[in-house]
């Protein structure tokens, strides 16, 4: 686990926030609320994996099976 997963979430979120206010004001808000979405999944995908790496480890400190 590194710094480099927080930066990474910080510029997805950053990303997504200047799309979906382009989008908004453009009058294409359907197509925000999309970007929104799917920046949420990509940031939940990368937080799960983490906690999968997480478990892994843990399980392998204290030897269980």
């Amino acid at each position: 686990m590194d710094i480099s997963v927080i930066f990474r979430l910080a510029a997805i979120g950053i990303i997504v926030t200047v799309v979906c206010q382009i989008l908004k004001k453009s009058d294409r808000d359907d197509i925000s609320t999309v970007v929104s979405i799917v920046g949420l999944v990509i940031a939940l995908t990368i937080a799960v994996t983490m906690i999968g790496d997480l478990f892994d480890v843990i399980e392998e400190i204290f030897g269980v099976t």
